[in-house]
């Protein structure tokens, strides 16, 4: 049976103070979350009821041993999750200091395991056949993952639902400016794209929501998603129709893996066959719970308590 959603980035272990508005060097205490872009992404869709399963690497240690359990244990097929000799699982710190500001430290050094996927290893027909295939930018910030994520890309050739989360890190490129061209690339390949206003500009030169959606298009993806924070979204696609949706209210503990929450649920909506605004309805408000909690994997919400937020207008 094909999966529903298939996912290939990054993966790594979140450690999250318990203390809100607490500086790193005075916290006494952390909690430890499975974290990771296309690996959150994998476990927001399952918990909304999808078949997934991530494409991605871990350390051949303990924290990589944590992050097997934590797939499984969220329900995410873990097959293509595998160990690189001699590389730690990466770990990422942040501080939370709500409303908006949660800096985060990437522990990534020398390198990432994720950035060690191997086009020669992937499972392409498995990703072919995947109703929905997920990328991210990070993935195309240095080799060999950036040759297999464009290689998967291709095979895949359009089918289904190909997504590039746009997903721009410039700590993870040495040469910020190289970004465009892979990006491009990327683009050419895909059928959504998705990223907030930064990462539209990262990928066409435009930071103008709309105009940044139509140059999206124009590259060829059929369905432009353009996160403008405060503002909410815009979605535009091929066929002239449009969706802008604000915000829902929210007391903000931990805005991140916000975004996560709200790719599991754009790709929920999508399998679903909902129209674009019912869709970004429901991907806000599953974006604003997880912003309500301190943790991301395992604050991602069920259908009932998005349903209940839509319905509400508000995270109570």
């Amino acid at each position: 049976m094909a999966y529903d959603l298939i996912t290939m980035g990054r993966i790594g272990v979140d450690l999250y103070p318990l203390q809100t508005g607490v500086p790193l060097p005075q916290v006494t205490s952390f909690g430890k979350f499975l974290g990771g872009s296309a690996s959150n992404v994998a476990v927001a869709a399952a918990r909304l009821g999808r078949r997934t399963a991530v494409i991605t690497r871990t350390g051949d240690d303990p924290f990589g041993t944590y992050l097997h359990e934590a797939l499984r244990d969220f329900g995410v097929d873990d097959r293509w999750v595998t160990p690189v000799p001699g590389l730690p699982t990466p770990v990422t710190f942040c501080e939370v200091f709500p409303p908006d500001d949660f800096p985060l430290y990437f522990y990534r050094q020398p390198k990432a395991p994720d950035l060690e996927i191997d086009a020669h290893e992937l499972d392409l027909d498995a990703i072919r056949d995947a109703r929905v295939f997920w990328v991210t930018g990070t993935g195309l910030s240095e080799e060999p993952s950036r040759t297999a994520t464009l290689a998967a890309l291709a095979h895949r050739a359009k089918a289904g639902t190909t997504v590039f989360d746009l997903d721009w890190r410039p700590m993870f490129w040495t040469d910020p400016d190289a970004a465009r061209p892979f990006y491009e690339e990327a683009l050419r390949h895909t059928t959504v794209a998705v990223g907030n206003l930064d990462e539209v500009e990262v990928a066409t030169g435009v930071r103008e929501p709309h105009a940044a959606a139509r140059a999206l298009l124009d590259a060829g993806v059929e369905l432009a998603v353009v996160k403008q924070g405060p503002k909410g979204v815009l979605a535009v696609d091929s066929a002239g129709e449009s969706a802008e949706v604000p915000p829902l209210p929210v007391n903000v503990l931990n805005g991140l893996g916000a975004g996560d929450a709200f790719g599991g649920s754009l790709v929920h909506g999508l399998l679903s066959g909902w129209d674009l605004e019912k869709n970004m309805r429901h991907a806000n408000a599953a974006g604003a719970i997880v912003a309500s909690r301190l943790e991301c994997s395992s604050a991602m919400p069920t259908p009932d308590e998005i349903e209940a937020a839509v319905t509400a207008g508000a995270v109570r």
